[in-house]
């Protein structure tokens, strides 16, 4: 019987499995339930290898948090052709699905950006970059202007959007997949009318 070589893995190398893990794991676990401990295990590494790699259990979390929220703001990046509206609803329904298959890690980051600063960073930083997506891929070039108003506006909106995702999510109405997403992707143009008057 033969087996295969073991790869060594460069520092940077095994740092990344480690955070792959941390995400997946996140999409199964609240925060506060992602330890070294777990990822150890997980792992089947040593604790002290984690530290080495994190610093702590708080420093483990966050990477892992800023790594999800890179995921979700790269999955929700919008389609670059097709018409703004189709787009936009080709960006929302990514959301809705990384949503759906995140859900417990980031029911809680949401809760939890309320009072740990460090959580809020990166809540705010991703709110940030799905905003800048919306302006910067000309989503709604013919939906919305790109002014500092419109931009406040945008951030109400995607707090809507989350509210109206997570309550689905949680089984809060009966309303299908596909009509949340007409709801959702309608209400933008709907709201940014009140920028024209």
């Amino acid at each position: 019987m033969s087996t295969s070589p073991r790869t060594r893995l460069s520092p940077e190398q095994r740092r990344r499995q480690l955070l792959d893990l941390g995400v997946r794991l996140f999409a199964r676990f609240p925060i506060e339930a992602l330890s070294i401990d777990v990822l150890a295990q997980e792992a089947g590494i040593s604790r002290g290898l984690l530290y080495h790699y994190f610093g702590d259990k708080l420093g483990f979390r966050e990477a892992v948090v800023r790594r999800a929220a890179a995921d979700m703001v790269e999955k929700t990046r919008p389609p670059v052709e097709g018409e703004p509206v189709e787009r936009l609803l080709a960006s929302v329904a990514a959301y809705v699905d990384w949503v759906d298959a995140n859900y417990e890690g980031y029911l809680s980051l949401v809760r939890g950006a309320a009072s740990d600063a460090a959580l809020r960073a990166v809540y705010d930083d991703a709110r940030t970059a799905i905003t800048d997506l919306v302006f910067t891929e000309d989503v709604t070039h013919e939906l919305i202007a790109d002014t500092p108003a419109a931009r406040l506006l945008v951030r109400g909106w995607q707090a809507l959007v989350e509210e109206l995702v997570l309550a689905w999510k949680a089984g809060e109405t009966s309303v299908s997949r596909d009509e949340l997403l007409e709801m959702v992707v309608g209400t933008l143009p709907a709201i940014a009318t009140v920028l024209a008057e």
